[in-house]
């Protein structure tokens, strides 16, 4: 990916911070011991600087870029946490305001399938290690923003019995997955949308 974005990507970036923050605290009403505090508005901080530039060629000088990717990464980290959890948890409501139709299908159906087997997951968020933006595309109408997480976490499947098929419950384990996000830029719809989750 090249080291410079036009000036509506890097709105749209900024925008995704705050929006996911506060669409998160709507769908949750309470936080994580590991959430971020949320933004004092529906933009993040530094939004105010992008909104007093005038041409391209400010952008260009690299200080807006990386502050952009900042904000972007805040909202992103937020989603991250919260999908994950939300996935151990069988939480289906939170799940379908962050995810595409499709992979929102994909998840339902593990949950129902672990249901049916009787089969609960345990998980413990520890934390973010890292997340970076690899890859911004625009293709055709749709931008799409690839980004890798490093987190620690925690997890454990057990039966009906309470007895443990799957992972340890004492044991932090290294997860390096690479997301990808998505937005219609001609939507009224504002969300960016999860559609694409791999493991590196």
């Amino acid at each position: 990916m090249g080291n410079q974005f036009g000036f509506i990507d890097i709105i749209l970036l900024a925008m995704f911070a705050g929006f996911i923050i506060l669409r998160l605290r709507n769908i949750l009403g309470r936080k994580t011991g590991h959430q971020k505090k949320p933004m004092g508005g529906p933009f993040p901080k530094g939004m105010e600087v992008l909104k007093d530039i005038k041409n391209n060629e400010a952008i260009k000088t690299g200080n807006v870029d990386e502050e952009a990717k900042k904000q972007f990464l805040k909202g992103a980290d937020v989603a991250y946490e919260q999908i994950i959890t939300s996935f151990a948890k069988g939480d289906k409501k939170s799940l379908k305001g962050l995810l595409g139709k499709g992979l929102f299908n994909d998840f339902s159906e593990v949950i129902d399938d672990r249901k049916k087997k009787e089969l609960k997951y345990e998980t413990i968020f520890i934390g973010l290690k890292s997340s970076k933006i690899l890859e911004f595309k625009k293709i055709e109408n749709i931008y799409k923003v690839t980004v890798n997480f490093v987190s620690e976490i925690i997890t454990c499947v057990k039966n009906k019995n309470n007895q443990i098929i799957e992972g340890n419950p004492d044991t932090i384990k290294t997860v390096n997955d690479v997301w990808k996000f998505s937005k219609n830029m001609w939507s009224q719809d504002p969300t960016w949308y999860l559609v694409e989750t791999s493991n590196k």
